[in-house]
């Protein structure tokens, strides 16, 4: 998978000029959107990893072997800001979500480790309001033991109201469930 940083963006008037479909990447602070992007195109430092949460503060559009955009977005839920950076980092996603007319998918992570939180179900019900279609990953599988995680997946499949073959356990540093995720996507893509 070849995969290149396109842009940056804070608005519209930023936003790459292309027909590519993308498949933006959600998720609240610290779930491991950064270390799910680099380890699904296989590279180490594509997106910036933080040890402190909330390091994103851009829509960031990557191109994947010129066939489609791969987008990250400000991870959600993340308190230690100010109420007005919030707001702005809320609008300008909101902005994406609803008017990007690319977007074809939206992959929201959630820790395997932890029940889903209220942000978690508000993003799931908004991007089936705006009829966008879900693929669901938990993240950070690796850190349950093998003989609990469909358990794990089971509950945030309960409580996110999406079926459990629709939640894919991965695992970023043992580059674990990656294969079908592309797989997805692809279908995703293609139509």
């Amino acid at each position: 998978m070849q995969a290149e940083f396109v842009t940056s963006a804070v608005g519209k008037d930023q936003w790459p000029e292309s027909t590519l479909p993308e498949v933006v990447v959600v998720g609240r602070s610290n779930v491991g959107k950064s270390s799910f992007i680099n380890a699904l195109t296989n590279r180490k430092r594509l997106a910036y990893v933080g040890n402190t949460p909330g390091k994103t503060r851009l829509i960031n559009f990557f191109s994947i072997d010129g066939k489609w955009m791969l987008v990250d977005v400000p991870g959600y839920g993340y308190a230690k800001m100010s109420k007005t950076m919030l707001k702005k980092m809320g609008d300008m996603m909101e902005e994406y979500f609803s008017k990007r007319e690319q977007l074809v998918l939206a992959i929201q992570l959630v820790d395997a480790r932890h029940d889903p939180t209220q942000d978690d179900m508000d993003m799931i019900d908004y991007f089936k309001a705006l009829k966008i279609p879900i693929l669901l990953v938990a993240t950070k599988i690796d850190k349950i033991p093998k003989t609990k995680r469909i358990k794990s997946l089971k509950n945030i499949s309960q409580k996110l109201q999406i079926p459990l073959r629709m939640v894919y356990g991965i695992s970023s540093t043992e580059k674990i469930g990656f294969e079908e995720v592309i797989d997805l996507i692809e279908k995703q893509i293609l139509g």
